[in-house]
Formats: C-alpha cells, sequence, structure tokens
C-alpha cells in the first residue's frame, strides 16, 4: 500500500512539474534502469564464473594429465578454464620449439628451462590480468551513478523551491507552492533511491572482484607449480640411475 502511495507522489510530482523538471525525472529514471540492468548482469556473471572456476578446477584436480583439457569443450565464460588455456597454449608451443631445435629423439622427454617456466609464468599473469579486466569493464557505470542521482535530486530540489518563490505572486499561490514543494521533494527522494542501491551493488561487486583475484592467483600458482614438477628439468639429475 505504501509502495503505491509513493508511486502517486512521484506521478503527481512529475505530472506538474515543468520541462526542466520533467527532464531531471527522465535523467533520474534512465539511471535507475541503467543501474539495475548493470547490477544484475555483473551479479550473475560473478556468481557464475565462481561456479564454473571452482568445478573445473575440481575436474583438473581429477586428472593425472595436466593438458587433458581443451577450451572448446566448454561454453560459459569461466575465468580458471581461460588461464589454464593460456598455460596450455604457450607451454605446447615452447616444449615445441625445444624439441624442434634440441634434436630430441622421439623417446626422450621433452624438459622446460627456468626462462621458460618463467616466460608461461607471465603469460598466465597476462591473461589473469584480462579477466580482471573483463569483470571490472563497465563497474564505473555504478560509481557515477552514485555520485550523479544525488545532485540530479539535488538539482530538482533546488529548481523546485526557485518555482516556488518565483510562482508566489501568482492568483493560484497554493498549487503553485505545492507543485514546486512536491517536485523538489521528490526529486531529492528519487535521486537517494537511485543512488543507495547503486552503491551497494558497486562495493559489494568490487569486494567480490577482490577476492576472486585473490583465487585465480592461487590457481595460477598451482598450475606454475603443477607445470614445473612435471616439466622442469632439475639440474644434476640428467643422468639414469644404474641397477
Amino acid at each position: 500500500m505504501s509502495s503505491l502511495i509513493l508511486a502517486s507522489s512521484f506521478f503527481q510530482a512529475y505530472r506538474y512539474s515543468d520541462f526542466f523538471g520533467k527532464s531531471i525525472f527522465f535523467a533520474l529514471f534512465i539511471l535507475s534502469i541503467t543501474s539495475w540492468v548493470l547490477m544484475i548482469y555483473k551479479i550473475k556473471l560473478m556468481k557464475k564464473a565462481k561456479k564454473e572456476s571452482i568445478l573445473f578446477d575440481s575436474l583438473l584436480e581429477s586428472k593425472n594429465n595436466l593438458f587433458f583439457f581443451k577450451k572448446e569443450d566448454f561454453e560459459n565464460y569461466n575465468p580458471y578454464l581461460e588461464i589454464y588455456s593460456s598455460l596450455k597454449d604457450k607451454t605446447l608451443k615452447i616444449l615445441n620449439k625445444n624439441k624442434y631445435f634440441g634434436e630430441i629423439k622421439d623417446d626422450e622427454k621433452i624438459w622446460l628451462s627456468r626462462a621458460d617456466i618463467d616466460l608461461v609464468e607471465s603469460q598466465t599473469d597476462a591473461s589473469l590480468s584480462k579477466n580482471i579486466k573483463f569483470l571490472l569493464k563497465n563497474l564505473f557505470v555504478l560509481s557515477t551513478v552514485v555520485t550523479l542521482a544525488p545532485f540530479l535530486g539535488l538539482l530538482g530540489t533546488v529548481w523546485g523551491i526557485l518555482i516556488t518563490f518565483s510562482n508566489l505572486d501568482s492568483s493560484n499561490i497554493n498549487s503553485a507552492v505545492l507543485s514546486g514543494i512536491s517536485m523538489a521533494l521528490a526529486t531529492t527522494v528519487l535521486g537517494l533511491i537511485v543512488a543507495i542501491p547503486a552503491l551497494v551493488a558497486y562495493n559489494y561487486l568490487k569486494s567480490e572482484i577482490k577476492d576472486f583475484e585473490e583465487d585465480m592467483n592461487l590457481f595460477s600458482n598451482k598450475l606454475i607449480a603443477t607445470l614445473e614438477m612435471q616439466y622442469r628439468k632439475v639440474e644434476g639429475c640428467e643422468k639414469k640411475r644404474e641397477f
């Protein structure tokens, strides 16, 4: 019931506003729609990315072969898969290069040097940064709404008060005063209603992305450690043990 009264009050304030006042209402409405669409999209994206990443991590743990999975086998956006794919592609290129230039026989194992590992690690770091950039994309819109919406509400307040004082000498003082004050109060409330959810969502998403960045760093380090265990050549252990 209270929501209906509030909506009716906003409608009445909009109805009796002048062109500039209606423009402020319209701008706040556009900001509200934009922020809510972005909030819903980003929150869903974060939840799905975390879910898919956890699932991929568990699948990777169940396989002994580091290069078992292909990116084409997965449809949804998955930051862990993106990091894994960059590591896999770079590692295979380096292994093929070492095999070609090292004159290695078919039955010999191909090794990675410390420089090769560092090169692969830089590639995974670049992929991690790319994923963070993607998750942060367009998040500035929410911070802009948080700042802009209250200012638009304040502008509507000042404009409504100006209209009220400018119409005090009119023949219908009560109507003029009520319409001006109604607009002033309605834009202030509407500006806060638009800004508060955007502020909460912005802080929530920033915190979630920061935590997820730490998780991606741990996953990347785990991949590098696994790669070193399987492919890094340890000096002094080249000779085979004789029995």
